[in-house]
């Protein structure tokens, strides 16, 4: 299954929020995102579905590998590329704010230059 640009969205988010070791319910998700619960209900059914997330019984979301796989890709391509733009001069919300848009966008070749510019400076 490929995931949109929204889908990536969310495992990152459950991703960011489950490192900080509590349960991840979907009201917290989408408090960190903004979005409404029907919607957050939608998206999770879907990456559910997909087979990214899983639910416990008391509601708490899990990423599966393959979940886990794609939200730590997502959220490494956030971090390098607001790390990037913060280094060109960019204030760091900026910065972030467009890692965010970029992240989904950019090529694996690119990144990988990124990293190794990073790297090397």
């Amino acid at each position: 299954m490929h995931l949109a640009e929204s889908g990536e969205m969310y495992l990152e988010t459950i991703y960011i929020l489950s490192r900080s070791g509590k349960p991840v319910r979907s009201i917290d998700v989408g408090e960190y995102m903004g979005f409404s619960k029907p919607s957050v209900s939608r998206a999770v059914g879907l990456l559910r579905e997909g087979g990214y997330v899983i639910t416990d019984e008391s509601g708490f979301l899990s990423l599966t590998e393959s979940g886990l796989e794609v939200a730590s890709k997502i959220y490494e391509r956030h971090t390098i590329l607001t790390r990037f733009l913060i280094g060109l001069g960019v204030d760091a919300q900026t910065a972030s704010e467009d890692a965010c848009k970029l992240e989904h966008a950019i090529s694996d070749v690119s990144l990988e230059a990124i990293k190794r510019h990073l790297s090397t400076t």
